[in-house]
C-alpha cells in the first residue's frame, strides 16, 4: 500500500468518524428506534432514491441552468415537499429531452 493511499484512507475515516458520533443514542428500549433521524431507515432510503431520480431528471432536462439550480435547491432543502412540488408544478413534458419518436426518412 502506498503512502498516498494510506493517508487518503486515514483522512476519509477521520471525516466520516463524526457521522458515527452524531447518531442519537437511546437510553430507552429499542421500541421506537425507527423514529430517529430522517424518518427511519427504510423511509429515508425511499425518499433518498426518489430525490436522486428528481435530480437526474432535472439535470437531464432542457431547462435553462438557473431553473435547474432552483429546482435542485428546492428538492435539496425540502426533500419530500420539494419532490411533490416538482412533480405537480414543474411542467416536465415541456422540458423533456428526446421525448417522442423521430420520423424516419
Amino acid at each position: 500500500m502506498s503512502l498516498n493511499t494510506l493517508i487518503s484512507t486515514i483522512l476519509l475515516q477521520l471525516c466520516l468518524a463524526p457521522l458515527g458520533l452524531a447518531a442519537p443514542v437511546s437510553t430507552e428500549a429499542l421500541d421506537n428506534s425507527w423514529q430517529y433521524g430522517t424518518g427511519g431507515g427504510l423511509l429515508g432510503l425511499v425518499v433518498l432514491i426518489l430525490d436522486v431520480i428528481v435530480f437526474v431528471e432535472v439535470l437531464k432536462s432542457s431547462r435553462p441552468p438557473v431553473q435547474k439550480l432552483v429546482w435542485c435547491l428546492v428538492v435539496f432543502l425540502f426533500p419530500v415537499i420539494g419532490m411533490i412540488i416538482y412533480y405537480l408544478f414543474s411542467n416536465r413534458s415541456a422540458y423533456q429531452r428526446g421525448a417522442g419518436y423521430e420520423t424516419l426518412a
